[in-house]
């Protein structure tokens, strides 16, 4: 269990330094240079979660399963594949390495890494209003741990693959999702980051802890219909 506690604490720290990273300073060279943020902002950020999940699940994978999510962690157990013991480990990792993440962003800001053009730490931001907010929140953390379950299920012919197909999915759901709520889809890359920042961020925070929870429970319920395995399985087979 200390393997995996530390492997998901690494991970989790390593996404979030090198996701909100890339939003703090991809932001803040863009402005620099003058270029079109609006565009090419998006796909660095979404290109940098993305790469980020296919390097650790490549890395850590083999150790905790690289769930480095507590979204992904919550839809696991309710698919019986971790104990509520590891979920919690797992969780607590998380949440503790996305605060040693954040908190190497927050020292690099303070110590006058940005030019001032951006010197958040990655906000919980909700552009568009709550509702679309909430609503983009649940329905991308469903598509994304519906993917994750899918591609880590044992019975799957692609599972060597899963780490690509997890990375791209985390890719294409931040294209899409960046310019409604800033993407979360995982409670621990929004919680350390809203507390440095503070303000906005914290009053967010509720909505980045529960919306990608209940994403997260209804694809995994959608998921054990899908496998076969829920209450209606016999219905189906029928």
């Amino acid at each position: 269990m200390t393997k995996k506690f530390y492997a998901e604490m690494i991970g989790t720290m390593v996404l979030v330094l090198i996701g909100c990273g890339a939003a703090i300073f991809g932001a803040d060279l863009m402005q620099s240079i003058g270029g079109d943020v609006s565009t090419s902002w998006v796909l660095m950020v979404a290109f940098a979660f993305g790469l980020a999940v296919v390097a650790m699940a490549y890395t850590i994978g083999p150790i905790s399963g690289c769930h480095i999510n507590p979204a992904i962690s919550l839809a696991a157990f309710i698919n019986n594949r971790i104990s509520a013991k590891e979920c919690c480990y797992y969780m607590i990792a998380q949440v503790i390495g996305g605060f040693i993440g954040a908190g190497i962003l927050f020292a690099l800001i303070k110590s006058g890494a940005t030019s001032g053009g951006v010197t958040t730490t990655g906000a919980n931001d909700l552009n568009m209003g709550l509702v679309p907010g909430m609503i983009a929140e649940t329905v991308f953390t469903f598509v994304f741990i519906l993917v994750v379950l899918g591609a880590t299920d044992s019975k799957s012919s692609t599972t060597k693959f899963a780490g690509l197909a997890i990375g791209l999915a985390l890719l294409m759901i931040h294209i899409v999702c960046i310019p409604i709520t800033g993407t979360s889809v995982n409670p621990a890359r929004s919680i350390a980051p809203a507390f440095f920042q503070g303000g906005t961020a914290l009053t967010n925070l509720w909505v980045f802890i529960l919306c990608p929870f209940l994403g997260a429970t209804l694809a995994a319920f959608t998921w054990k219909c899908l496998n076969k395995e829920c209450c209606c399985k016999q219905e189906i087979a029928e």
